[in-house]
């Protein structure tokens, strides 16, 4: 995955190529980018890539070359997203601001209608928002909430890591490309926004099979702000697999198909989850609880545009 994200970057350096080649190292770079995010970030960010803590720390902060913060992404996903799955208010993955509507809960606005047309265009630009604006505001934000994954970092410490790795990022994507090698200004820029919408586009589809589709539940605390379900049957759900028998899209997504089995046991390494699955599969079963699962990524992908198409349906209660 390294290779497929840092080997086009050297090959377009240090090789003269013609307009189409740079176009598909841009677009292979995004697609490396997405691999390392699933396969090694994921994990290490975890602490399921090895037993020792320092790899998995090492490993981990390969979200930096992603343009992404370490700090920022366990707070999101290891705590809120694995402890509050699909609970509106507190999984910010639900959230995408006023433009998308993931859920029932969600206010709906008139152009919601056409979320299941236009939500492609805008799941590239997730890695993208991590550049410019996302990592800034969750900082502040988790700071003034006190949360971590772990220890909470100093302000100071955590502010100064997240400007230093983005102006190192910058420096490594755009500066030195510009200044060291003759290559035009635009099409390092080009070749910089492909690649992450590659990546962008990528990465957020295969984290909206597990939870945004039809057959997943989105429920709500009770007035006494007590879940219905025990956090490890609420994951039930909550999540879903997809293509699971498809050895290229286990491989590729780093077992992220398998979110069942993730979101129950994060701590295990996602090489497990093949064989983890059935004996998941059976006890759910055999306690008659659900387990949900599309057969293939495109029936996968139905249904989460099925779902957006839905949810963009005006309320009844707003109906006249």
């Amino acid at each position: 995955m390294f290779a497929l994200y840092l080997g086009p970057y050297f090959l377009i350096l240090f090789i003269d190529m013609p307009w189409y080649l740079l176009l598909l190292g841009s677009i292979v770079m995004g697609v490396g980018m997405a691999g390392v995010g699933m396969n090694v970030m994921h994990d290490a960010n975890h602490g399921s890539y090895s037993s020792k803590k320092w790899v998995n720390k090492l490993m981990g902060s390969s979200m930096y070359i992603l343009a992404g913060n370490v700090y920022n992404w366990q707070v999101q996903h290891n705590v809120l997203h694995h402890t509050y799955t699909n609970i509106h208010g507190h999984d910010e993955d639900l959230e995408a601001g006023r433009i998308m509507r993931f859920t029932k809960h969600s206010k709906w606005n008139r152009f919601h209608k056409f979320q299941h047309i236009y939500s492609i265009f805008l799941y590239g630009l997730l890695t993208i928002n991590w550049v410019l604006t996302a990592d800034f505001m969750q900082t502040k934000r988790y700071l003034a909430r006190k949360l971590a994954y772990g220890k909470l970092p100093k302000p100071l410490a955590q502010w100064s890591i997240l400007i230093s790795t983005k102006m190192l990022y910058a420096v490594v994507w755009i500066v030195i490309p510009m200044i060291f090698f003759p290559i035009a200004w635009w099409q390092i820029l080009i070749g910089f926004f492909i690649m992450h919408y590659v990546a962008g586009l990528i990465l957020s589809v295969v984290f909206q099979l597990a939870h945004i589709v039809e057959e997943t539940e989105m429920p709500l605390p009770d007035n006494t702000g007590n879940m219905k379900n025990t956090w490890a049957i609420h994951q039930l759900f909550t999540t879903v697999n997809f293509s699971t028998k498809n050895r290229i899209v286990n491989w590729f997504t780093g077992g992220l198909n398998h979110q069942v089995e993730h979101h129950i046991f994060p701590n295990i390494s996602h090489v497990h989850y093949t064989k983890i699955s059935e004996i998941v599969k059976n006890t759910a079963k055999e306690f008659n609880l659900p387990y949900y699962e599309y057969k293939t990524t495109r029936k996968a992908i139905i249904a989460h545009f099925r779902h957006l198409k839905q949810m963009g349906m005006k309320p009844a209660a707003l109906t006249t």
